[in-house]
């Protein structure tokens, strides 16, 4: 993971599970990948009778959640957040005997306008004039509207998915409004904050899908709901806990270089290990689909479609401070602004920390120009913006870091992939389609919960219940 040389610490195995060696392993099904996708299918088809081998690339089991502790901090370097409408995380914590706890959230939030100016509120509208506001609404109730019409797990499907996979979401914005602070504002809650991408570059459908697999617009641009709870200890628990399950099934330090199929058997070769078996299931991220040669190659729509998805791409930034200092202000630490190099920033301490953490994050282009800086220089940019929201104490952090995934080998991006401007109602009812014995998951893949933990795994339960139900039949 990028950073890591910044300390001066080599990788560890989080993980239990001794690494592989070279063996020649025969199973009913392997699974590519250990993150939450994986890990939850290969637990589901292991419940269900099936035998399973989990191979990883990594040296650690997680994926894209990774709770790793620096310079002394428990940092959340990956996903973190729980909202309400996530069944199948907050099932899984349930049984997984973990617990959680609310988002820091007493006090005023901070919003930065385009005058610069920093101004506290309270509620959801934030301070911004009668007419921006209402344009805002406006906008709003035409997109909850919207969304309500959409089945996030097929949303080629609607009959005008075609005409809204041509325009983007910044064009189409545009056209309802000519208010630019309004526009700024409505764009940032797909564009910026979750696509991570700009909003000239994914459709207005693409960013219908991220609305509808949240339940509505109005649920993704709500802080207090989407970003809700975290789990004591950081949400990594969950896959090293599903992988515990699993002992030596799961075999970290493993990228599987082939991937050989015909008929009902398929043979996955990864580095010190061959497994045999009738089913595989890739549960990683799309964009890593070519890093491994397939035997015969994939179907030409394959081929084609996945090069129509990218991933996004964020800096998710860590600022530890010796207390919370902001709350002593007053203030929540929820901040945000369209105009602002940190987008949005929350209260991120951990739970019976006496210290105080914010997070920030930095997106799609900006995210691309701090990358062409030297790491003090991008440090005092950040750490500048930040003290925008909360004053000039903010620039003094004592410990700080910047989770970099689109450096990292095994992810190339965040926080998920999505489709460039007409690719999803071209492709997407293709994404999950099996392709012999090999099935498709993760959270990129997923129609609720997309692009969250949530959805991988739905994914994971989804693709084990189609093998089981196969097997069966």
């Amino acid at each position: 993971m990028p950073g890591r040389g910044d300390h001066g610490r080599a990788p560890r195995d989080t993980s239990p599970m001794r690494r592989s060696m070279m063996r020649d392993l025969t199973r009913d099904v392997v699974v590519v990948g250990a993150g939450a996708a994986g890990l939850t299918a290969a637990n589901e088809l292991k419940k269900a009778g099936l035998s399973v081998a989990v191979l990883e690339a990594r040296d650690r089991v997680g994926g894209r959640l990774w709770t790793d502790e620096i310079q002394g901090a428990m940092l959340e370097i990956g996903g973190q957040w729980v909202s309400p409408d996530q069944d199948a995380l907050i099932e899984t914590i349930d049984e997984l005997g973990l617990s959680t706890f609310s988002r820091y959230r007493e006090g005023d939030s901070v919003y930065v306008g385009p005058d610069g100016a920093a101004r506290r509120f309270t509620g959801e509208m934030f301070p911004v004039s009668a007419e921006t506001e209402r344009a805002i609404a406006e906008v709003t109730e035409r997109l909850d509207a919207m969304v309500a019409e959409i089945d996030p797990d097929r949303p080629w499907a609607h009959e005008k998915a075609a005409e809204w996979d041509r325009i983007t979401w910044d064009a189409w914005l545009r056209e309802q409004t000519d208010d630019d602070e309004a526009v700024r504002n409505l764009a940032f809650a797909t564009g910026s904050a979750m696509l991570t991408k700009p909003t000239h570059t994914f459709s207005l459908l693409q960013s219908l899908l991220m609305a509808a697999s949240a339940g509505s617009y109005s649920n993704l641009v709500d802080a207090d709901f989407i970003l809700d709870k975290r789990v004591v200890g950081g949400l990594q628990q969950v896959p090293l806990l599903l992988a515990e399950r699993l002992g030596e099934d799961v075999m970290l330090g493993s990228p599987v270089r082939t991937l050989a199929w015909s008929g009902d058997e398929v043979v996955a070769t990864a580095d010190g290990v061959t497994v045999r078996a009738r089913h595989a299931v890739l549960a990683l991220a799309p964009v890593l689909y070519d890093r491994i040669s397939f035997v015969p190659p994939l179907p030409r729509l394959q081929h084609q479609m996945h090069q129509h998805l990218s991933m996004g791409f964020v800096i998710k930034v860590h600022a530890v401070y010796d207390r919370p200092f902001w709350r002593e202000q007053g203030l929540s630490g929820t901040a945000f602004s369209p105009y602002e190099l940190s987008h949005e920033a929350y209260d991120n301490t951990n739970h019976g920390d006496a210290r105080g953490t914010l997070v920030g994050f930095v997106s799609d282009r900006n995210a691309d120009d701090l990358f062409r800086l030297d790491a003090d220089e991008r440090r005092e940019r950040i750490l500048e913006s930040l003290s925008h929201y909360y004053g000039p104490e903010a620039k003094n952090p004592v410990v700080y870091y910047e989770s970099d995934w689109g450096s990292e080998e095994w992810t190339r991006g965040a926080y998920a992939a999505s489709f460039d401007l007409g690719g999803l109602e071209r492709y997407g009812a293709d994404l999950r389609s099996p392709v012999g014995p090999i099935r498709f998951a993760c959270s990129d893949l997923a129609g609720a919960g997309y692009q969250h933990v949530d959805g991988a795994i739905r994914m994971g339960r989804l693709v084990a219940a189609d093998i089981v139900a196969e097997d069966r039949s």
